[in-house]
Parts: C-alpha cells; sequence; structure tokens
C-alpha cells in the first residue's frame, strides 16, 4: 500500500489555496490547511468533512509546524507573501518538495514585477536553496478545479522544475486534483508560465475570454 503524504496547504483560506485543498481531499493525503485566520481555514476543513468525510484533513494556524509534518509544502499565497513564508520554513522545508503557485502581478496587472531573466518560482528557490521547488496551478484558476475535464478529457496543467522526482510527485498530485499535467521543463521555464498567465488574466479582463472554451475548440 503507498504510503500517506503529508501535504501542507498555506494559505488554504484563500481562493485558490481553498480549491486546491478541496480538490486534493479526494486523494490519498493528509492535509495541513494553514492561514493567518484559523477561523477561516477552519471553515474550509469543515466544509471538506462534510463533502468527504473520509477526508483527513486538519486546520492548523501554525505554518512552521505544518511544514515540518509535511512532506510537501504547497505555498498557496501570493508572490509578495513568499518571503515571508520562506523565512519562517527554511529550516523544515529542507529537502522537501516545496510548490510555487504564485504570479508575480503588478497591482494593475499589466506587468510583472519579477525581472526578466527570472520568476516567482526561481526567487522562491533561492530563498529555499535546499528544497525542491516545483512550479505548478499557476496557470489554472480557482474557479477551474470545480470542471477540470471537458467532453471527458482532463484539462491541461503545467508544471515545471529542476528534480525529477519532485516532478513526478508533483505530476500524480496534480492528476488528483483533476487535471492533466504536463511538464513543461525546468524551474526557469517558470517565467513563460508565469508571463502566459498574465496573458490570460489580461485577455479575461478586456474581452471576458475562457481559456478553457478555447482549448475545448483545440481538443475537438
Amino acid at each position: 500500500m503507498k504510503t500517506k503524504q503529508t501535504i501542507a496547504i498555506i494559505g488554504a483560506s484563500g481562493n485558490m489555496g481553498s480549491a486546491i485543498s478541496r480538490s486534493l481531499s479526494r486523494g490519498n493525503y493528509r492535509l495541513l490547511l494553514c492561514a493567518k485566520d484559523l477561523e477561516k481555514v477552519q471553515a474550509v476543513a469543515a466544509d471538506i468533512k462534510t463533502s468527504y468525510p473520509g477526508a483527513e484533513v486538519e486546520a492548523v494556524d501554525c505554518t512552521k509546524e505544518a511544514s515540518w509534518e509535511a512532506d510537501i509544502i504547497i505555498n498557496a499565497v501570493p508572490y509578495a507573501a513568499e518571503k515571508e513564508i520562506a523565512e519562517k520554513i527554511r529550516e523544515v522545508a529542507n529537502q522537501k518538495i516545496v510548490i510555487s503557485i504564485a504570479n508575480p502581478l503588478n497591482e494593475t496587472y499589466d506587468g510583472l514585477v519579477t525581472a526578466p531573466d527570472t520568476s516567482a518560482a526561481e526567487e522562491l528557490q533561492k530563498l529555499l536553496p535546499n528544497s525542491k521547488v516545483v512550479k505548478a496551478f499557476n496557470t489554472t484558476f480557482a474557479a477551474d478545479f470545480s470542471t477540470p475535464v471537458i467532453d471527458g478529457k482532463q484539462v491541461d496543467a503545467f508544471i515545471a522544475g529542476n528534480d525529477k522526482e519532485a516532478l513526478q510527485v508533483v505530476s500524480e498530485l496534480v492528476k488528483t486534483a483533476g487535471f492533466h499535467p504536463i511538464v513543461a521543463g525546468n524551474l526557469p521555464v517558470s517565467g513563460t508560465l508565469e508571463r502566459m498567465q498574465l496573458l490570460l488574466i489580461q485577455l479575461n479582463m478586456k474581452y471576458d475570454y475562457n481559456w478553457l472554451a478555447g482549448w475545448k475548440i483545440l481538443h475537438q
């Protein structure tokens, strides 16, 4: 029997964090949901237990303690908060997989705040030099988790990272969430994925563009 992995989801009360938490509760994982507002994350945990009574999920308010217990850490916080989180978990995240979902958008959503030759994931890797940082879920919107299958086909979700085993583990996690994982390349490809999501956000704002509808047309 496959050993049950423990996943700490930091920022689990947010739109993306809660969507990821709900989607992974269907898998063989123990979930530790973390957020500054314990009441909000407790509500997410209670909702999951109502929908999936067999899910092993717990709400906690100590990011460092949850990360110490975890095999995998999902950093589901905005880019601006990643440095603070990295400082809290650095000592307990050694050799662990840390997933970056952040898109380093500026306040007007017309550009990225990172330099052209780097990405949010690469910056997180610098802050956590002994961890295995993987980019995942940054090209999906929170609403996509409720409809990850269109016409019987799983929607693609891109991931990037330098560690082969970590990419395999995250690919399985992405499958559990309902998506079809595509390894886009090593961690520097994260910059392309983040710029891709910036474009999708801009198109959505300007034209009410739905990339899932476009995905459906391409796969007919």
